[in-house]
């Protein structure tokens, strides 16, 4: 019962961060009176123990290095740090559940998942993994 729940959750998580990663531009007028307009807010840095961390189950592993390769070269900069978070709290997120013997076992399917679903998204950057 709690790994069906766990997989439903990771599932829900991850379709909630790829239909939240749509870049927009702000239309209040909040960065023009910076004086920053033209500039794009930098990345969050990544946590020392989350950034390039291996998750420890090939198929995520795998869809996280294809995602963050095609972020990374096809992606325009102005949306690239939304992105990125993304795959941070991917990685945040399977990595906590890839320690408990329990729930690791569910992540194969909930990264197949994910993958799918970035491909589909990932398609209007060029992107195929």
């Amino acid at each position: 019962m709690l790994q069906k729940i766990s997989l439903l959750l990771c599932i829900a998580c991850t379709i909630v961060l790829v239909g939240c990663a749509k870049s927009e531009t702000p239309t209040n007028g909040a960065s023009a009176t910076t004086g920053n307009a033209n500039k794009a807010a930098p990345a969050p840095a990544p946590t020392a123990g989350t950034a390039g961390a291996k998750i420890g189950v090939p198929e995520c592993d795998e869809f996280i290095a294809a995602y963050d390769a095609c972020v990374s070269s096809k992606v325009p900069e102005a949306a690239r740090a939304q992105y990125k978070s993304s795959i941070e709290q991917w990685r945040s997120s399977w990595r906590k559940l890839a320690e408990n013997p329990t729930t690791k076992a569910t992540l194969v399917s909930v990264c197949k998942q994910s993958a799918e679903s970035a491909r589909a998204s990932m398609k209007t950057y060029g992107c195929t993994f």
